[in-house]
């Protein structure tokens, strides 16, 4: 659910989403070229420090608590914000955009500024012209600290560009340095060449050495008469790929497969990938990796002997692999559809044989289900609690089923379902179910009862 924000709207960051990872995305549709900028400020909102103004030319603060992300789908600029690296100096991360050229805000047709987690928009603030008049800035929005974390939306308008901008908030702009006279003309004729060794023709002015032959040696570079080393002029010398032309129709027919751009810790790639920036550590089904990129180790994460025994009582068992170092990490299972869910501080049960993947912040627990009518006298599930998202896979589309009066599930048909509720095992045991009007045909089912707001979720398939 996205939470629309007014000008001048303040609120607690937990109100919308309990996550330290954020995806700030911001769009401007205007006139001219808008320069997007987060200002890190501190306690007295003055840039004290200049590391922490992160825009086009300085990409990131020295933690990589603010990253610049680039122009995303949609977003004219983005950015990644990791609160929990933010440094205590840091007290508000303040986005603005400024026009770079003549114009003025209020050539604004539309604009926004907005926040995703786990690839899920939760919050957005919505802007237009209309708001300003003359001014060629706007202080968008703000998440700042006090005591927590939190929002504002703050649609002002402010006279003056980007370098005034900075100016107003205690930074330095450097002045830029007049360009460089141009050369003067020398008129003197230009001296004679050298003479060429007798049997050699004299080469031509400004004309570069003959190659040697096969075994001679090379002129020495700045000796007359050398050639200037491959790449002087232009950096080095470029490689094939960067030259020749890709074939027509080979990248075109693979665009609609393009990596989706970050959007912030996990990101779906498509119905049945998904992929997780790394910083904090993540865990994943060993196994279920298919590609990353960056520093990354993948280490073996066991359960130890009562982990072992209680996977074998229970057959809600984890092989995990944990993920860690600076980079992103794909995953897949077995194509299987993969649902990313933002846990925040709420708790979910959930079968072991559909979880994919989770943030190393997420509690984990076997939990059993009593009940007199089956074998053992009980069922084992996960209940995974936040903080964090955890990565749920399905066979085909689930169903999220409200659980309004009694509500009935094959137990191998479910997934997950909200705690907090009442849940009992019906049986329909027969000596043959099939032939009696009114049964299911199916041997178990979970019935659960709860209030408004309580779900559960199905698959198409039986494990």
């Amino acid at each position: 659910m996205v939470t629309q924000f007014s000008r001048g709207q303040k609120a607690q960051l937990s109100a919308v989403t309990q996550s330290t990872d954020l995806y700030v995305g911001i769009q401007i549709n205007a006139p001219g070229e808008w320069d997007v900028s987060c200002f890190g400020l501190d306690g007295d909102d003055r840039l004290s420090d200049d590391r922490y103004f992160v825009f086009f030319n300085q990409p990131a603060s020295p933690e990589k608590s603010v990253e610049l992300l680039g122009p995303q789908s949609g977003d004219t600029q983005a950015f990644r914000v990791s609160l929990d690296r933010v440094p205590a100096s840091i007290g508000r991360l303040s986005f603005c955009a400024a026009l770079d050229g003549a114009g003025s805000a209020a050539a604004i047709t539309s604009g926004y500024l907005r926040i995703v987690v786990g690839g899920a928009e939760v919050l957005r603030y919505s802007f237009t012209g209309a708001d300003f008049t003359t001014e060629r800035a706007v202080m968008i929005g703000d998440v700042y600290r006090k005591g927590v974390w939190r929002v504002a939306a703050i649609g002002q308008g402010f006279q003056g560009g980007l370098a005034e901008l900075i100016r107003s908030y205690g930074g330095e702009v450097a002045e830029e340095e007049p360009p460089p006279a141009p050369p003067r003309h020398d008129q003197r004729k230009a001296p004679t060449p050298p003479p060429a060794a007798p049997g050699q023709p004299a080469p031509a002015y400004g004309g570069g050495q003959p190659a040697p032959a096969y075994g001679g040696a090379p002129v020495p570079a700045g000796m007359p008469g050398a050639q200037p080393p491959v790449g002087a002029f232009g950096g080095p010398e470029p490689l094939p790929s960067q030259v020749q032309p890709t074939p027509p129709g080979a990248m075109n027919s693979l665009a609609p497969y393009r990596e989706v751009p970050t959007a912030g810790r996990w990101t779906q790639q498509n119905g049945k990938l998904v992929k997780v920036t790394l910083g904090p550590d993540a865990l994943a089904l060993r196994g279920s990796m298919v590609a990353y990129q960056g520093n990354v180790e993948f280490d073996y994460k066991g359960g130890g002997l009562r982990g072992l025994i209680e996977g074998k009582l229970t057959g809600q068992s984890l092989k995990l692999m944990t993920c860690k170092g600076s980079g992103e990490v794909f995953l897949a299972q077995d194509a299987a559809d993969l649902h990313i869910v933002e846990l925040g501080s709420s708790s979910l049960c959930i079968n072991a044989k559909n979880l994919l993947a989770m943030d190393a912040t997420v509690r984990t627990e076997v939990r059993r289900i009593e009940s007199a009518g089956i074998p053992g006298g009980g069922l084992f599930h996960f209940e995974v609690s936040g903080p964090g998202s955890v990565v749920v896979m399905t066979k085909g589309s689930p169903m999220t089923l409200p659980v309004q009066g009694p509500t009935f599930a094959d137990m191998n048909a479910l997934v997950a379902w909200t705690t907090g509720m009442r849940v009992s095992v019906s049986t329909q045991v027969r000596i043959s179910r099939q032939i009696y009007a009114g049964s299911s045909g199916e041997a178990l089912a979970l019935q659960f009862m709860g209030f408004a707001g309580h779900f559960v979720v199905v698959q198409p398939y039986e494990v």
